[in-house]
């Protein structure tokens, strides 16, 4: 790999090691500083999410038509005033839920333009033969990310609190900023709109050619029913997976940290090992073994109890982080590899509007059928779906595929 893919793949690493000390710190904040119920602390998770139902379509034209690193220079500067805001807050003793919900909001919305973009800026950046090596890479990253994130929040809290723990993850959007400044590769000219065609239409046309290029390949079709179904439940388990540790399975924070730290580290094996799994057992025939083979071990998270029973949660965890990484990677690399360049921003639009879209639907019923039916209950529920879900791949032309 060359020097604007590790200046890529650097920047990004820091800003996802910051990224999940938000994801740790925002749910414990609501539950532990503003006292939040379930159904609270899950709309976290959907506000965060919502934006990728509300606008990845057209986000992903806006992507085909613009410098891509200029416009992740800018979501990561917005980004970083919006987290680092909270810490403000503290200082000032003023976070209030509403905060926390439209922080989650507008990032997510800034989110989705960035990693829409940066999807599409990776194969500017490498061969297209070392895209499965490029994405593992960075699955591996967002692995050790989960796995650093936590342990440096679970060190600077009980220095620093809680809101100001984020200073952290506004100052690793800041890190990322350089990284992207020093990538001096030039992207290739932007090709024009159909002359004489009024602007709102063309955008139409623009943003439905993405999803028409997905819907109608028989193989993009089977991947996004598969991870769309596998994406609520799982949203909907991380949607109230802190309250379940804390207050059903009693766990301490620091049990909490080393749970998602053994998960990152699952991912991180995933991550590295994901090419080669790729190329011995088949690029095609990777993406629906890595869900159905460690998927069986989800069921361990319903399973789980307190005390030396919180082993059975962090296996299970690590499963799903195992599975989450070694499947992206693959059924990521596929997209790249089989869609037209100019067509990569609305293609992975389509395909986030597609997957994404549940997730903020799966943190609702996460949180509805959590507070309704129980926290353990509804585990079992959401474990059985995300598994379930790797059937559908078996009903498409993977089945029957190698390699692509």
């Amino acid at each position: 790999m060359h020097r604007p893919f590790l200046l890529l793949w650097s920047g990004q690493t820091l800003s996802m090691v910051g990224s999940e000390v938000s994801v740790l710190i925002l749910p414990l904040i609501a539950v532990k500083v503003l006292a939040a119920s379930t159904f609270q602390t899950a709309l976290l998770t959907f506000f965060g999410s919502l934006a990728f139902l509300l606008i990845s379509l057209p986000a992903g034209v806006v992507v085909d038509r613009v410098h891509k690193r200029r416009l992740m220079l800018v979501c990561d500067l917005a980004r970083m005033l919006l987290i680092g805001s909270i810490p403000v807050a503290a200082v000032l003793g003023s976070v209030t839920l509403g905060q926390l919900y439209v922080v989650v909001s507008v990032v997510g919305a800034l989110t989705v333009f960035f990693d829409i973009a940066a999807q599409s800026y990776l194969p500017l950046l490498v061969d297209r033969s070392l895209l499965a090596d490029g994405n593992g890479k960075l699955g591996a990253s967002a692995s050790v990310a989960q796995l650093a994130g936590p342990s440096l929040a679970g060190a600077l809290v009980s220095v620093m609190g809680l809101a100001r723990t984020l200073v952290l993850d506004a100052a690793s959007y800041a890190l990322s900023v350089v990284s992207l400044l020093l990538i001096r590769t030039p992207e290739p000219a932007r090709a024009p709109g159909p002359p004489g065609t009024p602007r709102g239409a063309a955008f139409r046309a623009a943003m439905a050619e993405g999803l028409r290029f997905v819907l109608r390949h028989p193989v993009l079709r089977a991947i996004v029913a598969c991870t769309a179904t596998s994406n609520f439940f799982i949203t909907a388990i991380e949607s109230i997976q802190m309250v379940y540790l804390t207050r059903t399975l009693h766990a301490r924070p620091a049990q909490i940290c080393l749970i998602l730290a053994l998960g990152a580290v699952a991912g991180l094996a995933g991550g590295l090992c994901a090419g080669r799994l790729s190329a011995r057992v088949g690029s095609a025939r990777i993406i629906w073994l890595s869900l159905l083979v460690p998927g069986a071990l989800y069921v361990l998270l319903p399973l789980a109890r307190s005390g030396a029973g919180l082993a059975l949660y962090a296996i299970g965890w690590a499963a799903l982080s195992l599975s989450a990484v070694v499947y992206n990677t693959a059924q990521i690399s596929y997209r790249q590899a089989i869609c037209p360049p100019e067509l990569l921003g609305r293609m992975n639009a389509s395909v986030r509007w597609v997957v994404w879209g549940p997730m903020p639907l799966g943190a609702l019923f996460g949180g509805s059928m959590g507070t309704w039916i129980g926290l353990r209950p509804s585990l079992w529920i959401c474990a059985l779906g995300a598994w379930a879900a790797g059937l559908l791949l078996l009903l498409s032309p993977l089945r029957g595929m190698r390699g692509h």
